[in-house]
């Protein structure tokens, strides 16, 4: 009778010790599982760091854009040494896009006296690179003054720095104060030797 009762006592702690395991196993299953749960979320929050990061980058591209349409101002030196003069900008697309594109990188364009049509003791102009897309929105234009600056399809920017009378098909982009400073240096602005062109240099400011 003894012996029964230490046999049933010594299979319920076998029972119990078992269960105990299976419940210690569950529990340690589950503890992976939420490990696993955590990594998971650690990862997702690092691919919600790496978006994050990305749309910062487009939002200061963004932001870039911003600055770029709000630049008011491009600075122009005529010849490789010359004065800076402020060229205010006009607010619309054509002058935005310029203001971008000089963004990326400085222009330094040749100054063309070949057009047989053009008056330049009033006048001159730059021709920008075809690669370069500027719009447009021209209208007819017959009275010019000094230190008005005008684009004119395609690709090339007419500078006034005397008062005219010339009729032409342009969009006006921005204005100098026609100093006598500013008429000088775009009177005086040197042929490079060897070139046969004078240069003007078109730079963010």
């Amino acid at each position: 009778m003894k012996n029964k009762t230490v046999k049933k006592v010594m299979a319920m702690n076998a029972v119990i010790l078992l269960s105990a395991a299976v419940l210690g196993g569950c529990g340690q299953d589950e503890g992976v599982r939420d490990t696993g749960s955590t990594s998971q979320g650690a990862a997702d929050a690092g691919i919600g760091s790496v978006a994050g990061t990305e749309s910062g980058t487009e939002a200061d591209d963004m932001a870039g854009g911003q600055a770029v349409s709000g630049v008011s101002e491009l600075e122009v030196r005529f010849g490789d040494d010359g004065e800076p003069f402020m060229m205010r900008l006009t607010e619309n697309e054509t002058a935005k896009a310029i203001a971008r594109y000089v963004g990326t990188s400085d222009w330094r364009l040749p100054i063309y006296e070949r057009d047989d049509d053009a008056d330049y003791d009033v006048m001159q102009y730059y021709d920008v690179s075809s690669r370069y897309d500027i719009p447009s929105d021209p209208e007819t234009v017959t009275s010019e003054k000094a230190g008005e600056v005008y684009y004119s399809d395609p690709n090339r920017i007419v500078l006034f720095y005397h008062d005219a009378e010339i009729t032409g098909e342009y969009t006006r982009i921005g204005t100098f104060d026609p100093t006598e400073e500013f008429v000088t240096a775009v009177e005086e602005n040197p042929v490079l030797e060897g070139w046969g062109n004078k240069i003007v240099q078109i730079a963010r400011s």
